[in-house]
């Protein structure tokens, strides 16, 4: 089948692999944009697989958090432009956004449109500031965390806007584990975890990197009769690579997040967890335009 240059760059965004590379994969693949991943994948050839799109749009990532930690939400509102992400109406509109969700305590952004605000539905007053400011504006998504008397919640956003999290720890002691979860919360921005833990992967993606990993072994030539052996390590690496608890800890790569949390739970000699997280990167998943790029996958694809 003829496999347009669209395409190819669609996988090539998601892969990071080289055009011809992703042009084979799709031939491969008949076109298909998964299976085409996966094949990549098995050549060693992926060099995002596990992180998703690469690509970027512009606007902020922002955070509210309450006093006493027991409430914080955390938004992404996209624009246009970097330009008007600076400009101070889009500002206004992030923080007043950011009050509204917090106040109401919402967690799924269909549910902002009818609320009230300055006298009219979010719906219409999100209408008259795209009208004014000159650019389209959307509130992409959203999460608010509220913490019981054993829980507490902090969060990171990073200098730029770009990148934020959210930690919910529960724990006997829970207030005095507020820095500790800021710690975490910095880390989970940084080190992009998918998951939260190892029994929050599904079966159905243990299954797939265990194949991947079998194709990868026997691309090393390694003889099936190890593969028992080698199989579990390789596994194990993955959990460290996409779980927050079994990622190294940034600031101490000694220990995992796990570790971390514990330890600094035993020194107030209590025990502690952390039972939630959510991260946001700005633009993460949504196309961009790369001028040009279309004529340079044809002229490689001649």
């Amino acid at each position: 089948m003829e496999i347009s240059a669209k395409l190819v760059k669609e996988l090539r965004d998601k892969t990071d692999a080289g055009i011809m590379e992703c042009k084979g994969a799709l031939k491969e693949a008949s076109g298909d944009i998964e299976q085409a991943i996966e094949i990549l994948r098995k050549k060693g050839l992926s060099k995002a697989g596990k992180k998703g799109d690469r690509v970027a749009s512009e606007g902020v990532i922002a955070m509210k958090i309450a006093p006493d930690f027991k409430k914080a939400t955390l938004i992404e509102l996209n624009s246009e432009t970097d330009f008007v992400a600076k400009n101070d109406g889009f500002k206004d509109l992030v923080n007043k956004t950011l009050d509204l969700v917090f106040e109401n305590a919402i967690d799924d952004v269909s549910k902002l449109a009818s609320l009230k605000i300055e006298g009219m539905s979010y719906e219409e007053y999100l209408k008259s500031k795209i009208a004014t400011i000159g650019e389209n504006i959307v509130v992409r998504r959203l999460r608010t965390f509220t913490c019981s008397a054993d829980e507490i919640v902090n969060g990171y956003v990073h200098h730029n806007f770009k990148l934020g999290a959210l930690i919910k720890i529960q724990s006997p002691k829970a207030n005095e584990l507020v820095e500790v979860a800021k710690g975490v919360a910095m880390h989970a921005a940084t080190m992009k975890p998918s998951y939260l833990c190892p029994k929050c992967v599904s079966d159905e993606v243990i299954a797939k990197e265990t194949e991947i990993a079998k194709e990868l072994l026997a691309k090393e030539g390694k003889p099936e009769s190890m593969w028992d052996k080698i199989l579990p390590g390789k596994i194990a690496k993955f959990y460290e690579e996409v779980t927050l608890l079994k990622q190294k800890y940034i600031l101490d790569d000694k220990k995992s997040i796990e570790a971390f949390v514990n330890d600094s739970a035993k020194a107030l000699q209590t025990t502690a967890s952390i039972v939630d997280f959510v991260r946001f990167e700005l633009g993460e998943g949504i196309e961009k335009k790369v001028d040009n790029f279309a004529e340079e996958v044809a002229a490689q694809m001649k």
